[in-house]
């Protein structure tokens, strides 16, 4: 670290903890990445948890003239969010939000997800105006600081016309509440050359006619080139245009640490078509049209964005069959009630009736079609991603033309693309706006290939922005892919606009240098990105950043993204081989040693990075990976672990008696203290104890006589895991029976007979063995009860039910296909329902959906059985993986206490949670404050036989 970063992070020591300044070579570059495809690493991560400390850090690196990035989810596509000085990252304290005006506003921190700001928003019929495509990961703070817009949201609804408010902190650390009069006023007194300035620079556009003119039909189209110049023209007061001026400044004039919205409607009815026709011109004629019709969007596909969709999943079969030069448009139509929605639709297809299609154009209502047709359009970014070569990175820009020359302006690009040898590109984008993206995949390594890519983009912004006066950057923001294009576009006065804006909020340069405005005409060709083949795994990893918010260690050590970083940059660095340098050396150790706990030990794997991730990467597999690698010399010990797997937890059975001595001896806190005792000296080889481990699971149950009403009935199989063979009721809790007994009950009041494998204290599905990377022996363990289990079911002729969720989706892909092993809830929903009488108790529930009831598809269900049972339930937002893990909470508790934050706080008031893994629920438990059992429990509790 150089001599100035190190004064720095020496005062910041004062006063901001260890764990929120990051100097170490891991985090710093895995902090550091964003989704674009250049590379800078910070010196210093700092994660101030408030405005107070912001404005500090601020200041310090003011008085040290060390520049300043702003960090939020960095899903930036043009390296807006990355640095080589100082990075401030926001972590969980800046996720508060309010709504206001019955929904009509919504006032939010910077690190909300824009999807979670709509889910606030659901119960109200309102949604925030900007629909970016990676809304389900990108931040609020991206959103507003690059103008991101998307599908439905055009010109009208982006964050520079729907922003309300924002309260600012600028270069000096200075605030500025801008729905506070006094604030304001202050605020005027206080930087009055900085007011007045603005107010000054819009005098002077308004007068000049030529550059107001300009503006204003720039910003007919979606433009995010350069700085807000639109707000010199539409506002006179100093304080409204530094508000607008905000908004799109990239972190390049201040930093937004809180933004109101005025909300728009959500119109709950929906359809949307996919319409194909024969060329791009007529492709072009149809959007023209459709701009006057009543639509939410049209979405353009060419030929070669459908082409690399076509073989995915359920695309239809019309994609591989479609003439050469076919392109297709989406088109979605919403409404505020049937009647609504069915005249627009009418007008709609009224709009198109004499443009030629391919085939007849038909919108469809049903829920999984339209969300297979947004699909396709959502997945063409990754889809070129996924197939590219391994070695280079995938180029996206957007830009936009006057929708009435876009057909010209496809043709144009199109040529270009393919003079300059780029034929993989493929384009796609918001059609009524004339918004194209352009992606290609781009490699950096060979020679000459620099050269080939600043030619195309040399020729692709004299086209877009002189030739066509359109938008070289329409709605990712300017970054540094385009910093070096912006005079061209706007031209010298404008452009002279921008820097003495700049210069009004930033005199020395420190907010994000090199960011929409630089004096460097090569910036878009340095510190590109490298991303080498580490593991075929994650080789696909456009390092896009979807993955991250529902990781569960996502706010104690790394994401699925930043897993990947790392694992790249050591496989990078080992393929220097001896030419390594000593420092680089060093650096490789330091960051194999650090990637043991931050990369390995701290990931849940649990695969849900794999159910946001565009080409379905699970990052738990390459740890799983690892971990076979690592743990190698163990395959013995698990061998002999699995043979003897019925002593194994006959054992641990004990180990819980012997607990609930302990607990009823010393007491809780006494306990807790001499198992982390234990837990220290043994290495953290031994699990350390938590309160809300329960207390052994009678096994005797499994032995009982089945009872039943005397007549014939059907038969199931029931296998329970070892974990609810070994857990069983929760110290203190009003359940006093084990998961096995309930589940034993349920059936039998459902006319169940029961079927209980032979031997079953001895079987395991072999998940906690592949956790692990002990692939042989849950290969054996599996194998083991899949034989068993033929046996049980007369060769599948009887279906099994499972008590316990993870286990059941570990074994879909490792059983006969003969049988049909079915999980808790699925077969509670479907099964069990019909079969009894059920009466809502009068109580207030928790649900946690595990991951594997996600990846199964079962999270619907879960709440609605759930709902069946009880008169109110709660369904804990923002909380995916408990990061339990098996044995993850016990082994290495950071990581389901950092997962299940603000948990207890959503819960209270809760009689009681739900879920369907045994484990998962000790850790729920935990840190909910409320007891968690089986959902079957519920249904237990509220059900009677017809």
């Amino acid at each position: 670290m150089k001599a100035p970063y190190k004064a720095l992070l020496e005062t910041l020591r004062d006063t901001l903890p260890a764990e929120r300044l990051i100097d170490d070579p891991l985090r710093t570059l895995a902090y550091g990445t964003d989704a674009s495809f250049y590379r800078l690493i910070p010196q210093l991560v700092v994660r101030p948890a408030n405005e107070d400390e912001l404005s500090q850090v601020l200041a310090e690196c003011r008085d040290r003239r060390l520049p300043v990035t702003f960090r939020a989810a960095g899903t930036s596509l043009s390296g807006q969010a990355v640095t080589d000085s100082v990075l401030i990252q926001l972590g969980r304290g800046w996720r508060g939000h309010e709504i206001l005006d019955g929904g009509r506003a919504i006032r939010l921190q910077p690190g909300v997800i824009g999807a979670r700001a709509n889910q606030l928003l659901a119960p109200h019929g309102r949604k925030i105006g900007p629909d970016p495509a990676s809304i389900n990961s990108c931040m609020v703070g991206g959103i507003a600081a690059n103008n991101a817009s998307g599908m439905c949201c055009g010109t009208a609804q982006n964050s520079y016309r729907t922003v309300r408010d924002m309260r600012v902190i600028l270069a000096d650390g200075t605030r500025l509440d801008t729905a506070d009069p006094s604030s304001r006023e202050a605020f005027r007194r206080s930087h009055a050359d900085l007011v007045e300035g603005l107010e000054e620079l819009a005098a002077e556009t308004r007068a000049n006619a030529a550059l107001a003119e300009k503006i204003r039909h720039k910003y007919r189209l979606k433009n995010t080139t350069g700085y807000a110049l639109n707000s010199l023209v539409d506002f006179d007061d100093g304080i409204e245009i530094l508000k607008h001026l905000m908004i799109g400044s990239e972190g390049t004039l201040g930093f937004i640490s809180t933004i109101t919205y005025e909300t728009v409607v959500d119109e709950p009815e929906k359809a949307a078509a996919l319409a194909f026709f024969p060329d791009m011109a007529a492709t072009c004629r149809a959007t023209i049209a459709l701009k006057r019709a009543p639509v939410s969007a049209v979405e353009l596909m060419d030929r070669a964005a459908l082409r690399s969709v076509a073989d995915e999943p359920g695309m239809p079969e019309t994609l591989g069959t479609l003439p050469e030069g076919a392109a297709a448009l989406l088109v979605d139509v919403r409404g505020n009630d049937e009647g609504d929605l069915a005249a627009r639709l009418e007008a709609v297809q009224t709009t198109l009736a004499d443009i030629e299609t391919l085939e007849p154009v038909a919108f469809t209502r049903d829920p999984a079609t339209y969300a297979l047709y947004w699909k396709i359009r959502k997945g063409l970014f990754p889809a070129v991603g996924a197939v590219r070569e391994v070695g280079t990175t995938v180029i996206i820009e957007d830009v936009a033309f006057p929708i009435e020359r876009l057909d010209e302006g496809v043709l144009a690009l199109t040529d270009i693309f393919h003079r300059h040898g780029y034929h993989d590109a493929i384009l796609f984008g918001h059609a009524l706006e004339g918004n194209l993206h352009f992606v290609f995949p781009q490699g950096f390594e060979k020679p000459g290939e620099v050269e080939r890519y600043q030619a195309l983009m040399d020729e692709v912004a004299r086209l877009v922005g002189v030739e066509y006066g359109g938008s070289l950057k329409a709605e990712h923001g300017t970054g540094r892919n385009m910093a070096p294009y912006v005079e061209l576009e706007w031209g010298p006065e404008a452009y002279a606009l921008m820097w003495r804006i700049k210069a009004l909020f930033d005199p020395e340069n420190l907010l994000n240098p090199e960011v929409i405005l630089s004096r460097n005409p090569t910036l878009h060709l340095e510190n590109l990105k490298p991303l080498p083949s580490a593991d075929p795994i994650v080789d696909k990893c456009i390092e896009c950043g979807f993955c991250e918010h529902v990781c569960p260690s996502k706010d104690l050590t790394l994401t699925p993204r930043q897993r990947i970083v790392i694992a790249r940059e050591m496989a990078r660095l080992e393929a220097l081989g001896e030419s390594l340098d000593s420092e680089e050396a060093e650096r490789l150790q330091r960051l194999r040693k650090d990637y043991r706990y931050a990369g390995d030990e701290t990931c849940a794997v649990d695969g849900l990075c794999a159910t946001q991730c565009p080409v379905g990467i699970n990052t738990g597999e390459l740890i799983r990976d690892i971990r076979h690698e690592r743990l190698a010399h163990a395959a013995g010990l698990a061998a002999r672990v699995g043979r003897h797997f019925s002593a194994v937890t006959r054992s641990a059975r004990g180990v819980l008696r012997l607990a609930g001595v302990g607990r009823a001896t010393l007491g809780e806190r006494g306990l807790a203290g001499v198992s982390r005792t234990v837990t220290r000296l043994s290495g953290q080889r031994v699990p350390q104890w938590v309160p809300s481990v329960p207390k052994a699971a009678p096994v005797r149950v499994l032995q009982r006589p089945a009872t039943g009403r005397g007549e014939r009935r059907d038969k199931v199989v029931y296998l329970p895991s070892c974990a609810t063979r070994v857990f069983g009721a929760s110290h203190g809790d009003s359940e006093t029976r084990s998961i096995m007994e309930v589940v034993l009950i349920l059936l039998e009041r459902a006319g169940f007979e029961i079927i209980v494998p032979t031997q079953s204290d001895r079987l395991c599905c072999g998940m906690a063995f592949h956790s692990k990377g002990q692939f042989d022996e849950s290969a054996r363990k599996a194998g083991e009860l899949n034989h068993e289990l033929l046996v049980a079911s007369e060769n599948g002729r009887y279906p099994i039910v499972s008590d316990t969720s993870p286990c059941v989706l570990h074994l879909q892909s490792r059983l006969d296909e003969r049988l049909s092993v079915q999980e808790p809830v699925g077969f509670a929903h479907d099964h069990l329902l019909p079969r009894l009488r059920v009466t809502p108790l009068d109580e207030r529930v928790a649900v946690h959906v595990t991951c594997s009831s996600t990846h199964m598809g079962l999270g619907e269900r879960m709440v609605a059985l759930a709902r069946a049972c009880a008169r109110d339930v709660v369904v804990p937002a923002e909380i995916t993986c408990c990061g339990f893990a098996g044995d993850k909470g016990l082994v290495t508790p950071e990581l389901n206490a950092s997962a299940l934050q603000g948990l207890a706080e959503q819960v209270a008031g809760c009689d009681a949670g739900y879920s369907n893994s045994r484990t998962c629920e000790i850790g729920l438990a935990q840190h909910g404050g409320i007891p968690y059992r089986s959902i079957l429990s519920l249904l237990e509790r509220a059900s009677q036989p017809l």
